[in-house]
């Protein structure tokens, strides 16, 4: 079943897969790692699956889970929705048949907005020409910092509707990003107890790049140990911004 979520930007999600490893910094304090742990100790069928103890960890091993996909034709209101909050679509162990058929539930159900955000961006956009791109899907990538910035090349050549980073964790300046062709940008600072402090011109630079170049701007958190305690508002101000097509 689609879950309410507590994530700002959205409103449920939904995981026709489960399970992931890490590609960049902005894995290491993973959030989805840490839940899958406690849903199999709960005894959650989804994350009984063991993974590589050297990338991912236990109950988080990369799972298709095909009995989910007929759930968005149930819900009668439209909805945003995460699909993968849980893991990665274009995870390499995920066959491009099964993209697939995420997108055909996605195309069969307009009046909800279905988010995709991926970091494996260059099998995403090698994949691009392969897959029937639903209006309704939102792209996006994950830029944690200047050492993944190519990922929105990659996104660039994908020709979905609306296309979006998530600067989450931000661990770095974005300084000189290049925002062309890119609809909306959210960024926020890890939360947890190993959280890595954000620096507020960091914020400043990646709010200041969307304004500059017209991209809808939405900043998440400041993170901390507890991700609420310091608000959402940067410098005064609370981003909730979103694509123009949100409403289309």
């Amino acid at each position: 079943m689609a879950k309410k979520s507590r994530i700002e930007w959205t409103e449920v999600t939904w995981n026709p897969v489960t399970g992931c490893d890490r590609v960049s910094a902005g894995c290491d304090n993973c959030y989805a790692l840490t839940m899958s742990k406690r849903l199999k100790a709960m005894g959650v069928e989804k994350y009984q699956s063991d993974g590589d103890p050297r990338t991912s960890g236990p109950g988080f091993g990369v799972a298709l889970h095909p009995g989910t996909l007929n759930e968005p034709y149930r819900w009668k209101q439209p909805r945003t929705v995460f699909v993968n909050s849980m893991s990665d679509l274009f995870h390499a162990k995920v066959p491009v048949e099964f993209i697939r058929s995420v997108f055909d539930v996605i195309r069969e159900n307009p009046q909800h907005i279905f988010q995709v955000l991926t970091k494996r961006s260059l099998r995403a956009a090698r994949l691009a020409d392969q897959l029937d791109w639903p209006n309704n899907l939102w792209m996006g990538v994950s830029v944690e910092d200047m050492k993944v910035v190519n990922r929105v090349d990659h996104l660039r050549r994908i020709p979905a509707k609306v296309r979006f980073l998530s600067c989450e964790p931000l661990l770095g300046s974005l300084e000189g990003i290049d925002l062309t062709g890119i609809d909306w940008v959210i960024a926020g600072g890890e939360s947890g107890p190993r959280y890595r402090p954000m620096d507020v011109e960091w914020a400043r630079v990646i709010r200041d790049a969307c304004n500059d170049q017209g991209v809808a701007f939405f900043f998440k958190q400041w993170g901390g140990r507890n991700a609420k305690a310091l608000g959402r508002e940067l410098d005064g101000v609370l981003w909730d911004q979103y694509p123009v097509s949100r409403n289309a």
